[in-house]
């Protein structure tokens, strides 16, 4: 999963993409938030990553988090749009979709795919 990751922060680096990670392998600990931070630094682990543990109430809490990885597809808006997508694919096309979304927002319109179609024999 993280060689994905990476690959998406890298690729998407420009683009309104943010990738947010949330650790609860021991990261409560000196020892266990030392090694969690030596495996991300050896995985290349670039994004923000929080912990669990470190909260109150727990992330994994408020956001209902029952297996992990959970991920969810939150768009530019704060809506929880798709959740648990696995496959690479499936999970590109569902984010850039969303970026498509967020960025035809900042422009202030909609993405060409929300506009109807004209009617033919109509001009534009």
């Amino acid at each position: 999963m993280i060689p994905h990751e990476r690959s998406l922060v890298e690729k998407l680096k420009d683009k309104p993409f943010a990738l947010l990670g949330v650790n609860s392998d021991g990261t409560d600990t000196t020892e266990g938030l030392a090694t969690f931070r030596s495996k991300a630094k050896e995985m290349g682990v670039t994004w923000r990553s929080f912990r669990d543990e470190g909260s109150t109430p727990r992330i994994s809490e408020t956001w209902r988090v029952q297996t992990w990885p959970t991920l969810y597809f939150i768009d530019h808006e704060g809506v929880i749009r798709h959740k648990d997508i696995r496959d690479d694919a499936a999970m590109e096309k569902a984010i850039d979709e969303l970026i498509a979304k967020a960025e035809a927002a900042a422009k202030g319109g909609k993405p060409a795919a929300d506009k109807p179609a004209p009617e033919k024999g109509k001009k534009k």
